[in-house]
């Protein structure tokens, strides 16, 4: 019995919790660092109506307006949704940190106050801003941050730049495009390919909501100050007002703006001449390196394939492998070069690979004297050389060079000379009894395949002409043509996204694809030239309208902004149907 009530009493305890949960009782302030000759508006906001609201003194500020009480009362989907507001807009009377003190309100019986807010109050500024100014609200409210991994790395070291647009929960972005690109002089670039997404996060210790917009990985390719330009964008975002509609909602009005990742300078350091290896090429990070061969035996006349192989971290596109030397016995052919190399956050990572193709001419030992590769490792600062193995090369059978020269291990030393040996099956007889047989002369006029042959071309003929009349009105339909063609592409590119109709994400990451897609069959771009501004040039210079492109480009934008936002399946069809429509005008006039 004991345990029963125990379960009820926790309950009923946990119950109560949850109702007391859901009432809240709060103060937000439009900033918390202002200028003495600024503004600042206090929002006092309860989730549930209450009574006998007291604000708190205000002391060290004067009262400019207010208060002013608004209330919104929704219902959405069955849940009514409650917000009293009680709105101040206050003045600094003098510099300094300052506390907004508690305000309380009875709710069902119970008084509830808000928490105390520090406020600082610095010297005058510029340009006093008006908290009710939407373009100060969003500028308060809205950043472009470039993170940087390294302010001072060493020359081809490699840094990332991570652009985040952070929003806090006061706003609605509804679109976002890029301005102006960084150029990233004097940097080895490589833009990493991201699928944006909103994310929760925190803004100088505030709660905000924030895109990673841009990941790009650098080396830098000179010593000194470097200067990361700043990425632009243009945002279209809804900043709430100070009005309320018939039902007490809050009236949004939409603005336009550019944001700015500012300037960042790069302080790169030179590697040191000290203790620099001769044989240095630039390579800087952290390899392995090695030397084989695909043989160590064979014969004369057959051929091996020798590699130099260097793989690990580091800038590996940029640096030349060291050279193969190997007995002038041994013919070698160019080096093929293979790239086996990713990129992201962390820098080039991978192998890199020069592939000799040797032939010995001679039997005999060659030997392949060992090769040496030294690089600049950025975390012990300091360069470090790896030497390969001597290898072996025993060629079992074939013509003896006459004039090689061994050396005291009994491999044979360099040497140009080149005997000429006979095969010995230089000359062949001619065989004296061929044993013809004769074939049987057969009548060919007036047999069968005779009339085969004469009437074939009688039976060809119209068909031949009506197959090419067919074909003939076929290729002068240019308009058909071009619209079948157009409505088989966009079909065959946006069937995926059809299949998915009523599945928000999935279907808008389909269209996102197809779009790609599409692009890369015929324009042939690559993915990692996918901006905006590339795409919009590159249809233009084929010839595409202004109307089509801006419609393509909106359906990109739709795509990755859609997936984060509400949708109905009749939006999808919508966007599904807009695609159709797109791809096939774009694809009917671009050359």
């Amino acid at each position: 019995m004991n345990i029963i009530k125990r379960i009820a009493l926790l309950i009923f305890l946990l119950s109560t919790g949850t109702l007391l949960a859901q009432v809240s009782f709060e103060a937000k302030v439009s900033k918390k660092v202002l200028g003495v000759n600024e503004r600042l508006r206090v929002d006092f906001q309860m989730n549930k109506d209450g009574d006998n609201f007291t604000p708190p003194s205000f002391a060290n500020f004067k009262v400019v307006m207010g208060p002013n009480q608004s209330i919104s009362n929704s219902w959405i989907n069955g849940k009514r949704t409650f917000s009293k507001t009680y709105s101040y807009i206050l003045a600094p009377t003098k510099r300094g940190k300052f506390k907004i003190s508690q305000a309380t309100v009875d709710i069902d019986g119970k008084t509830y106050k808000t928490l105390p807010v520090s406020i600082e109050v610095t010297a005058a500024v510029d340009k006093p801003k008006d908290p009710n100014d939407p373009e100060y609200v969003a500028e308060q409210n809205m950043h472009l941050i470039a993170e940087v991994s390294k302010a001072n790395p060493y020359l081809n070291e490699a840094i990332t730049v991570v652009y985040k647009l952070y929003f806090s929960n006061n706003i609605n972005v509804s679109n976002v495009n890029e301005l102006d690109s960084p150029q990233y002089n004097d940097f080895w670039s490589h833009n990493i390919e991201i699928r944006r997404k909103m994310e929760q996060g925190t803004f100088k210790g505030e709660p905000y909501r924030y895109i990673i917009w841009k990941k790009v990985v650098l080396y830098p390719q000179k010593s000194g100050k470097l200067t990361l330009d700043p990425l632009t964008l243009n945002i279209t975002l809804d900043v709430p007002t100070n009005r309320r509609d018939f039902f007490g909602g809050r009236i949004y009005t939409q603005i336009e703006k550019p944001l700015k990742a500012g300037n960042r300078t790069i302080q790169v350091k030179a590697l040191p001449e000290e203790g620099k290896p001769a044989n240095f090429t630039g390579a800087v990070g952290d390899f392995d390196f090695t030397v084989s061969t695909s043989k160590d035996q064979l014969n004369a006349g057959e051929s091996l394939q020798a590699k130099i192989i260097v793989s690990g971290k580091g800038n590996l596109k940029l640096f030349k492998l060291p050279k193969l030397n190997v007995p002038s016995s041994l013919e070698v052919y160019e080096p093929e070069h293979d790239e086996k190399v990713r990129t992201n956050l962390g820098g080039m990572q991978g192998k890199i690979a020069d592939s000799y193709t040797l032939v010995p001419q001679y039997q005999g030992k060659y030997p392949i004297p060992p090769i040496s590769f030294s690089y600049f490792d950025p975390e012990a600062e300091a360069y470090r050389t790896l030497t390969s193995s001597e290898l072996i090369v025993d060629v079992l059978e074939g013509p003896t060079n006459s004039g090689a020269v061994t050396n005291r291990d009994n491999l044979p030393t360099t040497n140009n000379k080149k005997v000429v040996v006979s095969a010995g099956d230089q000359f062949r007889f001619i065989k004296l009894r061929p044993n013809l047989v004769s074939m049987k002369q057969t009548a060919f006029f007036k047999s069968r395949l005779f009339w085969a042959l004469l009437l074939t071309p009688f039976l060809i003929i119209p068909i031949a002409m009506f197959i090419g009349r067919r074909r003939k009105q076929r290729a002068t339909d240019i308009t058909g043509n071009k619209l079948r063609k157009a409505n088989r592409l966009a079909k065959k590119y946006l069937s995926e996204s059809k299949k998915n109709l009523g599945k928000k994400e999935t279907f808008y990451e389909a269209m996102e694809r197809a779009l790609h897609n599409y692009l890369k069959a015929k324009i042939h771009i690559e993915t990692s030239e996918f901006s905006k501004e590339k795409i919009v040039e590159l249809l233009k210079t084929r010839g595409a309208d202004d109307r089509s492109v801006k419609g393509f480009i909106s359906l990109i934008e739709s795509c990755e902004f859609a997936r984060y936002t509400p949708a109905s399946v009749e939006t999808m069809k919508q966007d599904y149907d807009k695609a159709v429509t797109v791809i096939s005008e774009i694809d009917k006039q671009i050359r």
